[in-house]
């Protein structure tokens, strides 16, 4: 795991500094060290604290001194995320590189704790979708767990997930489960995406063991959770999910709520990096 993240935050600073920091090489000694402090503008739920660490360490920083929150702790406006010691050059170096991971990581672990507080009561599992940032999905899944949510699957190996143009390609839901069932090992769980009650009934009848409701009013999800009391099968609601509507979602007894949001629109939550008693 180490390695993978090294291998990203190595990647990231090519992007980012080219052949060098032209800026502070020729404002900084290159001996100089500095005291960092990471500052939270805004209440929040930290994320990607490890991968923050790497900048910097990939950057030969010669951290010391570090102190910080874990992933997963909530902070307010005002507090210190986190603090150390390190070379001046490589601090201002990674900075950008090392702000841009945690202040994305940290909002998406800010929303899903806000989805989550809402549906806390509910029974509800908040759970993220494969619409993440290519090659940060598995940072940003963290994030999610970090915020309080659940993962859905991280690739297309770990599930079956049946989609509309899966089915239309088999030749028809029923084929394309009986297709699945056939072609894969009896411990892999086979999920159908459905977007009205009659594909509901015949997704059930074909033995779905997950439906995901699409995009489907809160009646017709009443409906559908009514219509599978009784049988073994879980019930996804997915599309159209807002934090305006999801405690109404939850409240029509769906077993599952997963959100594209959650990833891909998550707002950066706003920190500071500040340097002091350089020298």
């Amino acid at each position: 795991m180490f390695k993978s993240l090294e291998r990203l935050v190595r990647n990231a600073l090519v992007e980012d500094v080219g052949q060098e920091d032209i800026t502070t090489n020729c404002t900084v000694p290159p001996n100089a060290r500095c005291e960092a402090r990471l500052l939270a503008k805004q209440d929040g739920v930290l994320s990607g604290i490890e991968v923050f660490r790497t900048v910097f360490d990939c950057l030969d920083a010669e951290i010391h001194e570090w102190g910080a929150l874990s992933d997963g702790d909530r902070f307010a406006k005002g507090d210190e995320i986190g603090t150390f010691r390190g070379n001046t050059r490589s601090v201002l170096t990674g900075e950008r590189v090392a702000m841009n991971f945690i202040q994305h990581l940290s909002g998406v672990a800010t929303l899903t704790a806000e989805y989550v507080a809402l549906v806390e009561s509910h029974g509800a599992r908040i759970c993220d979708t494969r619409k993440t940032t290519p090659l940060l999905r598995r940072l940003e899944k963290e994030a999610v767990v970090h915020g309080g949510g659940t993962n859905h699957r991280h690739t297309l190996f770990n599930g079956i997930v049946i989609k509309d143009n899966h089915i239309v390609a088999a030749g028809g839901l029923r084929s394309a489960v009986k297709k699945a069932q056939d072609r894969t090992h009896h411990l892999m769980k086979i999920e159908v995406e459905v977007t009205n009650l009659d594909e509901f009934d015949e997704a059930v009848d074909a033995g779905a063991d997950v439906i995901m409701l699409d995009n489907m009013n809160l009646e017709d999800m009443r409906e559908a959770v009514v219509r599978a009391h009784g049988k073994r099968v879980t019930i996804e609601a997915s599309g159209n999910v807002s934090l305006d509507r999801i405690v109404a979602i939850a409240e029509t007894g769906v077993d599952v709520i997963s959100i594209g949001k959650l990833t891909h629109s998550a707002p950066s939550v706003d920190l500071s990096l500040m340097i002091d008693n350089a020298s």
